[in-house]
């Protein structure tokens, strides 16, 4: 009897240890699923950051400007405008993709983050992130001072105007980042060939589609809150101001193709309106301008390609 008492205690001994041993492998799976996990929070925080996807543009041709006070004086006469086919990006540029190829940028307290646009940036500046992106992208780029596509020996971008930068030549059929044309934010803004004809870029209601003094709350916000226009781009109306490439001049008193702009001027083209300003400046048909060099919290850019 004892013999097989004896037995039993040690079978249950031995049991236990197994046991204990089975606990001890579970235990050390342990660390394995804390990383599938960790890396899950890796892959979420890298996609929380937006993709600013380029927006095909099917070209057409298209009344820009308007004859009424629905935008504002430099916005008359009407013009019989074509454009081309381009592309455009789906959202203003980021900070995040601004920091990947310029000096970082101090932020006031407008709005600070990754999906934030990129503000404080003159039109002078504009020229440099378009090549340095289009060069890191293996594309051609478009603009050139002196002869030169390299941004790194154009010298130290200005902070007054300045001859040389304003004489800035661009290769139009080159694939790089360009800014858009005046006629090109315009006829996109406004939908394209599949425009509902809004005053605002993508609605009558400019609530649904624009950051402005009415709503903002004296702040910038990240892009694509609102809702997009015709085309699947966002923020064209509000948010921010968005730079050209056009010098500023009066519209011509007569019907014409504007392509390209005047070929000299003191100021550049800005669209869209803003945060910090009200309605008439958010309407599609809106003109403003300041000079080149001029860098402040209301102005930002979206980059356009030719296909």
């Amino acid at each position: 009897m004892r013999s097989y008492l004896s037995m039993a205690a040690i079978l249950l001994m031995l049991a236990m240890f197994v046991g204990c041993g089975k606990s001890e492998e579970n235990t050390g799976s342990k660390p394995a699923i804390g990383n599938e996990q960790k890396n899950e929070t890796v892959v979420a925080i890298t996609d929380s950051i937006l993709i600013n996807d380029m927006v095909f543009v099917s070209g057409g041709t298209f009344q820009m400007g308007s004859n009424s006070l629905t935008g504002n004086e430099e916005s008359k006469p009407i013009n019989t405008v074509r454009v081309g086919d381009f592309y455009l990006s789906k959202y203003e540029v980021t900070q995040h993709e601004w920091g990947q190829h310029m000096p970082a940028l101090y932020y006031q307290d407008y709005g600070s983050g990754s999906n934030y646009p990129v503000y404080f940036v003159s039109w002078y500046e504009v020229l440099a992130y378009s090549n340095k992106r289009s060069i890191a992208e293996g594309l051609n780029p478009c603009y050139s001072i002196n002869g030169s596509t390299n941004p790194d020996v154009w010298g130290i971008i200005p902070t007054t105007p300045d001859k040389l930068w304003d004489n800035v030549g661009c290769n139009w059929n080159a694939n790089g980042y360009r800014m858009p044309t005046e006629a090109e934010w315009e006829y996109a803004a406004g939908g394209g060939n599949k425009s509902h004809g809004y005053k605002f870029s993508g609605s009558a209601d400019y609530l649904k589609v624009a950051w402005m003094e009415e709503n903002s709350g004296d702040k910038l916000h990240e892009v694509g809150k609102k809702e997009p226009n015709e085309l699947g781009l966002y923020d064209m109306s509000g948010n921010l101001y968005e730079w050209c490439w056009d010098w500023y001049q009066e519209y011509p008193d007569i019907t014409q193709p504007i392509s390209t702009g005047p070929s000299e001027g003191k100021f550049r083209v800005e669209r869209g309106g803003g945060w910090d300003r009200g309605v008439n400046a958010c309407k599609i048909v809106s003109r403003y301008y300041f000079k080149p060099n001029v860098s402040y919290g209301g102005i930002g850019l979206r980059i356009a390609r030719t296909p």
